[in-house]
């Protein structure tokens, strides 16, 4: 057990971005659930920079330089340089949402998908610093209110495809008054006042083109109200299964059947509700193995009063919902989860949790006691399967009170321990730098597919050091609107020496690498240890 430490070092980054807030007493209900952060090396010099989504005006000022995204590129030295103007990934005007990473079409260079309340827009990395707006010819520039977004390979055939949640019916035109007419008592408007609207499925054609198969592979519910997605290989059959938070609608576990069609297991697996039976409001999600049992387990975020949920896969399909036997529950009980993700944050070779908070009420304290709008954000302990909030001990960073929203999770200095990039509702994002002392080894691996897609999204790694076995994989998606450094982290504990790294592609290559020394960053190329 280590002493958890996270340092905020936004502004001796020289990061100067501020999330857009639209609040006024002509409140619009898009601005409460904020924006996404993407950690993406876009110049691929081995350092992640930082790509934050924005807010912006009320329809009809799309196109005005009012607000912008911006991408931030880490000069290696601990300082970040705005290069948003000249990547040409600003987005003018545009209301985003959440972004997600990938290498589209396997040069090299990571592509960006951004999702909006409006068209999407996928930007296309040139390899030069630049992007280009490639949305209306990719074919993804869906009109809707995108949200969390994911990369993964559904049919194995070396090209990223792309999952699209989208969350209300809302007409900017025709949404409706909640709360008091008084202009100080205008409140958001809850989600049942608002019909659904089914996600996106897009398959690449692997010639820079997408088609939309949502309806033909079963994924469109209009029932969903899509907030957070993650996809993962849930029952190690080879192929990529899709899991999304809904919004006071059950979630939904796609199985994917591995010939472009889903299954809707949700029931079946007891991952649609709470172990009551009821609907919640999800918000972030992830996969990840916390027992060490080799199955991947899930985290849920929800709404307070609710608590988070943890549902552990048994194996077969199925999960149990153990969230209060775990020790998530009570840690959330009287919070509002959004962005979150599982990561061992002191390399002690189990997962950890962190938690992003914040309301969506700003007058929340009016209605209920001791529950407030801007929340402190949560690091949970991994202690043999069980979680601790050891927040309180973190850093002032976690007694701080903000409105977070999206998390992002990755080793930006390089040091070899993962840290932590949140947006806030109307205010700085945080970079949390991880101090935490003492720590365990540790081992990155980047991996780069030949037959599989590139960037390895689906790949099952299984890392061995000493008696220390723990299992992981590639994911898409995770989170709250937000995006990952692809390179897969793992602590060792005190182990010098990897003595096994199995690497089982999509494409179903197998690599096996030997006696690799610890505390470093390694490159895998697909095939390479034959």
């Amino acid at each position: 057990m280590s002493a958890a430490h996270f340092e905020d070092r936004t502004a001796a980054a020289g990061i100067t971005f501020k999330h857009f807030s639209g609040a006024s007493p002509q409140k619009y209900l898009v601005e409460t659930m904020g924006s996404g952060v993407a950690l993406i090396d876009y110049d691929q010099d081995g350092w992640l920079d930082i790509y934050l989504v924005n807010g912006a005006g009320k329809p009809g000022r799309e196109g005005t330089q009012t607000t912008r995204h911006a991408l931030y590129r880490n000069l290696g030295n601990g300082k970040f340089l705005d290069v948003t103007s000249e990547s040409g990934v600003a987005g003018y005007g545009r209301y985003g949402t959440g972004v997600a990473v990938g290498d589209i079409d396997n040069d090299g260079w990571p592509d960006l998908f951004v999702a909006h309340y409006g068209p999407n827009v996928m930007y296309r990395n040139l390899g030069n610093g630049t992007f280009a707006d490639v949305s209306r010819q990719a074919g993804v520039d869906d009109p809707f209110w995108g949200q969390s977004a994911g990369f993964f390979d559904l049919d194995n055939d070396g090209y990223l495809d792309l999952y699209v949640t989208n969350y209300l019916d809302l007409k900017y035109e025709t949404h409706p008054v909640c709360g008091s007419e008084a202009p100080a008592r205008r409140s958001y408007c809850d989600p049942d006042a608002f019909a659904g609207v089914a996600d996106r499925l897009y398959r690449n054609r692997g010639d820079g083109t997408f088609a939309d198969i949502s309806e033909r592979s079963g994924i469109a519910n209009p029932e969903g109200k899509g907030l957070g997605v993650v996809m993962a290989d849930i029952d190690s059959d080879g192929w990529m299964d899709i899991y999304v938070a809904n919004d006071k609608t059950r979630n939904f576990l796609f199985k994917n059947n591995g010939d472009l069609t889903f299954s809707d297991i949700s029931y079946f697996s007891l991952t649609g509700f709470n172990a009551a039976g009821e609907a919640e409001a999800g918000m972030g999600t992830d996969f990840g193995d916390v027992d060490g049992d080799g199955l991947l387990d899930l985290i849920v975020t929800n709404y307070d009063l609710e608590t988070n949920g943890l549902y552990r896969n048994l194996g077969q399909e199925t999960f149990s919902d153990d969230r209060w036997v775990q020790g998530v529950a009570k840690a959330s009980i009287r919070m509002l989860g959004f962005g979150t993700g599982f990561f061992d944050y002191d390399n002690d070779g189990d997962l950890d949790l962190f938690v992003a908070n914040g309301h969506v009420l700003d007058d929340i304290s009016r209605y209920r006691n001791n529950i407030s709008y801007s929340q402190p954000n949560q690091l949970l302990e991994n202690r043999g399967g069980r979680f601790y909030d050891v927040s309180k001990d973190a850093g002032p960073a976690f007694r701080t009170t903000r409105v977070s929203r999206g998390t992002a999770f990755g080793d930006f200095d390089n040091d070899g321990d993962t840290d932590l990039v949140v947006t806030n509702i109307d205010d700085s994002p945080e970079l949390l730098v991880n101090r935490s002392n003492p720590r365990g080894t540790w081992l990155s691996l980047q991996l780069v597919g030949k037959t599989s897609n590139r960037s390895g999204v689906g790949s099952r790694v299984r890392v061995v050091a000493g008696e220390q076995t723990r299992s992981d994989q590639m994911t898409g998606g995770g989170s709250y609107l937000s995006a990952h450094d692809m390179r897969m982290h793992f602590g060792l504990d005190g182990n010098q020496v990897v003595d096994l790294i199995e690497i089982s592609w999509s494409s179903g290559v197998v690599d096996r690498l030997e006696r690799i020394q610890a505390n470093q960053i390694v490159v895998v190329e697909e095939g390479s240890s034959k």
